[in-house]
């Protein structure tokens, strides 16, 4: 195509600059997303030929991927993997996309790649991202935000509201989980956290920690332990060392189900029957929850209906720009372990 031929639509520049027709339009629109060298090469092919960009126009002829990626960061072998909970909010997830006439795709990122938002909406991979906060952290969600990249994030809200987000409320869910050993005549209630930096995991502790002093009760620093709830076999033996310096544990309140079935394990190896001498509460209520030995009393936060809601919200961001920040409610669950 040569200097004097009139370029009429994006697809003559798209030819031209050897990119793709959504490339051209987010470059001419000024999106962040798109390389800056990228963008001037383009800009300065329509100057030349002096293409006008028509906003109606574009909106009608901006296809998109009609694909969302989550996106796992993670390094060589250390990547990310999702527990049973997590894989529950990628069903509903999909299933959420699906209906929507979406796809769902997965991803592993390095974490010190800072391109790579570019290089997906570049390449037309992908329209937006899911993230999970336990997968990335705050420097890794700030260039998203900065960039003004489409995405939603499972976990967290942020405390700027800057960008959409689907989290549980786990703060009454630790307040209901140690109310309710309380009520069932337990004193000596251990939490069993996941990692102790997670912001789940201190409201949780905070949710503990109110329902304990609603009762006359005074946190105890000794009946505090900390696992990884992405190795659930890491509660055994943070039970057992808290079973060592409080022997007279009668209550557990652990942060996910993986973890507390773990934990009734650990109870039973130490001699301690479960629920008659200690009452465990898990959190998530995953499928297997109910078929555990004996069946699980838990917080309930319906990781299904969190998928659908991070698909359908990234979905509206895409559309208007709305940014959400929605809570899953907490909903104790009692079973045969309390």
């Amino acid at each position: 195509m040569s200097a004097s031929t009139t370029i009429r639509t994006m697809d003559d520049i798209a030819r031209l600059a050897g990119v793709s027709k959504s490339t051209v339009s987010r470059a001419l629109s000024d999106s962040p997303l798109i390389a800056v060298e990228t963008k001037e090469r383009i800009r300065a092919i329509a100057r030349e030929h002096r293409f006008q960009l028509n906003a109606p126009a574009r909106r009608l002829s901006l296809k998109r991927s009609r694909a969302v990626a989550l996106v796992l960061y993670g390094k060589d072998d250390t990547f990310f993997s999702p527990d049973v909970f997590m894989l529950e909010i990628m069903g509903g997830m999909s299933a959420g996309l699906r209906a929507l006439d979406y796809d769902l795709l997965v991803t592993h990122v390095d974490p010190s790649d800072t391109d790579w938002p570019r290089r997906y909406v570049d390449s037309g991979r992908a329209d937006g991202f899911v993230l999970l906060f336990g997968s990335c952290n705050a420097r890794q969600r700030r260039l998203l935000a900065d960039m003004r990249a489409p995405f939603i994030i499972w976990g967290a809200a942020p405390a700027d509201r800057r960008y959409c987000s689907v989290f549980g409320d786990s703060v009454t869910g630790g307040r209901l989980a140690t109310g309710h050993l309380l009520e069932t005549g337990r004193r000596r209630i251990a939490f069993l956290g996941g990692p102790e930096a997670s912001p789940e995991v201190q409201d949780r502790l905070r949710g503990y920690e109110e329902a304990l002093r609603a009762a006359g009760h005074e946190l105890d620093p000794a009946l505090v332990a900390y696992a990884d709830w992405m190795e659930p076999e890491t509660a055994g033996p943070a039970l057992r060392q808290l079973l060592e310096r409080a022997p007279d544990v009668d209550g557990v309140f652990a942060n996910s189900d993986m973890m507390a079935m773990a934990a009734m394990d650990a109870a039973r190896t130490a001699g301690r029957r479960v629920p008659r001498d200690v009452a465990v509460v898990g959190y998530d209520d995953i499928a297997v929850a109910r078929h555990a030995t004996p069946p699980l009393t838990t917080i309930r936060q319906n990781g299904p209906l969190a998928g659908r809601l991070l698909a359908q919200n990234l979905l509206q961001h895409l559309e208007t720009g709305a940014v959400t920040n929605v809570t899953i409610p907490a909903e104790l669950v009692v079973r045969a372990s309390t």
